[in-house]
């Protein structure tokens, strides 16, 4: 597993701890802290939501889906310039999956770009 893989499937554990209520409430500052201040997110449905939005709505959500689980496949990297990274993956969930595109700096998310797939 390279970097890029290695914290595209942290965040999601991390977001799956959350949603279910496994994880401690001081996790959500790693959350948090994982974003950049000028995140930005696509929704599958082609909303564009600042950092602030995200992160509340994620907040709001704890302990909301218990048992869901959340497996990443498919990570590829687009393209690389120094701590620069962009990748494509699949976020597999039970009742759905999305495509997903992210910019990365380091470990700090810079943009994320969902699509559901059929």
């Amino acid at each position: 597993m390279n970097g890029a893989e290695a914290e595209i499937v942290r965040h999601h554990e991390v977001i799956e701890r959350w949603l279910t209520g496994a994880a401690a409430r001081e996790e959500f500052a790693h959350f948090a802290d994982a974003h950049a201040p000028g995140f930005t997110l696509i929704t599958p449905d082609g909303q564009t939501l600042s950092r602030d939005q995200v992160l509340a709505e994620v907040e709001a959500l704890y302990g909301r889906a218990p048992g869901l689980t959340v497996e990443i496949r498919h990570v590829r990297i687009v393209a690389s310039d120094g701590a620069l990274l962009v990748a494509t993956y699949q976020e597999v969930q039970p009742d759905r999956t999305r495509q997903s595109t992210v910019i990365l700096q380091a470990a700090t998310w810079l943009h994320l770009h969902e699509t559901w797939l059929p």
